[in-house]
């Protein structure tokens, strides 16, 4: 684990807590502002997979990097078909993906064993888990825009919810056994800074600020340090290289919001832009982080 992490950990308890007391932010729901900060800070950390993808096809054997394109696209596009026939099941599949997602990506500075799927999967549950907790009502109106209808589902019930916090935080304890005391602080740092914004925030105005500013940020680092260790140096590289696919990706998502919105209200819109666009990049970039993986990235 770097200093970076360390402080950036620090930094954003510390904007999590000094946030939470603007009123503004507390009453509002932002969903414009929410919409933009996830096009821009949070899709940018994943706006460096066609490099990885060239990397590969190297190591796959291809010769042209069309494979790589057409493969990523058409697992985007088919997440996409899928979820207008099976609403429930692709949003369902998607939050148990992405529970694992942010508690491996969240932590694998930390701990590089990959056989902890299960620990992974209870950390990053908590990102899940604490808005229906803290705002069941106004979680479940979003799902139910999304044709996920779960209000009489016993997984939602109080008691079970709260079961799964206490499994996040144990999952925590577990990743930092035998780690440094910055290790330890970083992990219980992260995990009261999803707990605080999500109990004074709305449900997307809390995981915007969790997924741009620490997910998207803390793995954008990683990037950073991967192109150049000088944090100074690397960024400007970084940025030149994700601002291609990030233009891409938002231009797509605002004609999904036109088309959308001539059949639903505004914010309803926004929401299916989020989710579904969301689940159409995540699951091509875990399945490319998957194979880098599995062939020795």
């Amino acid at each position: 684990m770097t200093k970076i992490n360390y402080y950036h950990s620090l930094i954003f308890f510390n904007l999590c807590i000094l946030i939470s007391g603007i009123e503004y932010l507390r009453t509002n729901s932002l969903l414009i502002v929410s919409l933009f900060l996830i096009l821009t800070i949070g899709i940018s950390h994943g706006a460096l997979d066609h490099i990885k993808g060239k990397k590969l096809i190297k190591i796959l054997g291809f010769k042209s990097s069309f494979s790589f394109y057409f493969g990523y696209l058409l697992i985007g596009l088919i997440t996409i078909f899928f979820w207008f026939l099976f609403p429930k099941f692709l949003l369902c599949l998607f939050l148990i993906i992405s529970s694992f997602h942010f508690g491996k990506e969240d932590s694998e500075f930390i701990n590089k064993n990959k056989n902890l799927e299960l620990i992974y999967f209870l950390k990053g549950s908590l990102v899940i888990v604490s808005p229906l907790l803290f705002h069941k009502h106004e979680t479940l109106l979003i799902f139910q825009s999304l044709n996920f209808e779960i209000s009489k589902n016993f997984l939602i019930n109080n008691e079970i919810l709260y079961l799964f916090i206490f499994l996040s935080f144990v999952s925590n304890l577990f990743l930092s056994l035998k780690k440094s005391f910055d290790a330890k602080s970083l992990l219980l740092m992260d995990f009261l800074s999803v707990l605080i914004i999500n109990y004074f925030f709305n449900p997307i105005l809390a995981f915007t600020i969790y997924f741009c500013f620490l997910h998207s940020v803390r793995h954008s680092i990683s990037l950073i340090q991967k192109i150049n260790n000088n944090i100074k140096k690397g960024f400007p590289i970084f940025l030149r290289k994700a601002l291609p696919l990030t233009i891409v990706t938002i231009i797509a998502y605002f004609f999904a919001l036109y088309f959308l919105n001539n059949y639903n209200e505004l914010n309803d819109s926004i929401y299916k832009v989020i989710f579904i666009g969301l689940a159409s990049l995540t699951f091509p970039h875990i399945l490319l982080e998957y194979l880098l993986e599995k062939n020795g990235k």
